[in-house]
């Protein structure tokens, strides 16, 4: 059965992500993330950082990379997920690449490998000139049955 056959009622939570009919997360509203494209495997998503984003140094807060690249790789990994399944992150791991102030960034999230229990993604924020500002990484747990209710 393709995912556009089931009606709202029927599709994973998942699959409402996926073909848009969810709303966006609480998360992303409140730092200002934007969904660009999201497919099996690959999500990519915007974000406009503001001087409100700032640490104390004035450049942005290596959190709010963390937000991006959590919630582009968790959206990722909820492509791959079927009905009664759900998952959680285990680790996230985020290496700084170069300071960024105030602009446009782009996140480029991907499924490395999803396998029964675990999986993994990475994701690469850029900026608008295309230069890598952050590298990410994280492991996931699926989970199913019991585990994955009200998840």
């Amino acid at each position: 059965m393709n995912r556009n056959d089931h009606d709202e009622k029927t599709q994973t939570s998942a699959e409402r992500f996926t073909i848009g009919t969810m709303p966006p997360t609480p998360i992303a509203d409140l730092l200002g993330f934007s969904l660009v494209s999201m497919k099996y495997g690959e999500v990519v998503m915007e974000f406009e950082a503001g001087p409100q984003h700032a640490n104390p140094m004035g450049t942005l807060h290596g959190g709010v990379l963390c937000d991006l690249a959590d919630l582009s790789m968790g959206a990722v990994y909820a492509t791959t997920l079927g009905e009664g399944e759900s998952f959680t992150t285990l680790e996230l791991k985020i290496n700084f690449l170069k300071p960024f102030w105030t602009g446009k960034l782009k996140s480029v999230a991907r499924l490395v490998k999803r396998g029964k229990t675990v999986g993994m993604t990475e994701c690469e924020i850029f900026d608008t000139k295309e230069s890598l500002v952050a590298k990410v990484s994280s492991t996931c747990m699926t989970l199913q049955g019991n585990k994955a209710s009200g998840r």
